[in-house]
């Protein structure tokens, strides 16, 4: 087991040491990763976020658990809908993104039906058959054991609940695709430069898109991890992918 190794990004580095790395990275853009995401969609992040709120379907009452919720635009749409007879929780595996989270939703005046959760999505410490959703939006690529993680969210879940992950994925044009490579490779690092003084985790982030399974492979790994009803959305092309899966 020591010498099983994975991907960081186009680096292959020890299985046990990818949660660290990917921790360096965030920690490093925590406080600008709105104002980059922005720049890097064109705002565009906001319509698929919108989306995914849409085909959700939250009810008032119902539990929902937003992981990899970094600065809590989702948690923060979640809020309202559940109601105050509901639950929202936000849960990062990153200190500095929940912290950011925290405070924007302060802001906002969200209290009272959001809880605040440090945990690692291969092991999620709440019980079975507790959340009518889960979501986790452009977080699954940074997570060391994917397939893990999806039968620790499908433990979770209660039955007839659902996750959904919207995450980059693979353009179905040729020329959209060699587009987004040249601005993935060239133009978004010198962005990550100019906001963050940080090219290196934006040429990461880069990376880490390009080694996530595409949507037909992301599906397969669904089913394999118990769900059903599994599909997908191409939202942009390709350039990110809506997936969804039932638990029953």
């Amino acid at each position: 087991m020591s010498d099983k190794t994975t991907h960081f990004g186009y680096q292959e580095v020890p299985f046990t040491d990818k949660v660290k790395h990917v921790a360096d990275v965030f920690h490093s853009v925590a406080g600008k990763y709105d104002l980059m995401n922005d720049l890097m969609s064109l705002g565009v992040h906001r319509l698929w976020k919108r989306y995914t709120l849409e085909l959700c379907g939250v009810r008032p009452g119902q539990k929902v658990l937003d992981l990899a919720g970094g600065t809590g635009d989702l948690a923060a749409a979640f809020a309202p809908l559940v109601g105050p007879g509901g639950e929202v929780v936000l849960a990062d595996i990153n200190e500095s993104m929940i912290k950011v989270g925290r405070e924007r939703l302060v802001d906002k005046g969200i209290v009272g039906n959001v809880a605040y959760v440090q945990a690692n999505a291969e092991e999620l410490p709440f019980p079975d058959n507790h959340f009518d959703r889960v979501t986790i939006a452009f977080g699954l690529r940074n997570v060391t054991d994917k397939d893990r993680a999806l039968r620790s969210i499908f433990r979770v879940l209660k039955p007839g609940g659902a996750l959904l992950v919207l995450e980059f994925s693979k353009p179905t044009d040729n020329t959209i695709r060699q587009l987004y490579d040249k601005y993935s490779f060239h133009i978004l690092p010198r962005l990550g430069k100019l906001i963050t003084n940080d090219a290196e985790s934006y040429r990461y982030l880069a990376e880490s898109i390009r080694m996530h399974p595409d949507q037909d492979t992301l599906l397969g790994m669904l089913e394999s991890a118990g769900y059903e009803k599994c599909e997908y959305f191409n939202l942009s092309t390709g350039i990110v992918a809506l997936h969804r899966g039932y638990k029953f």
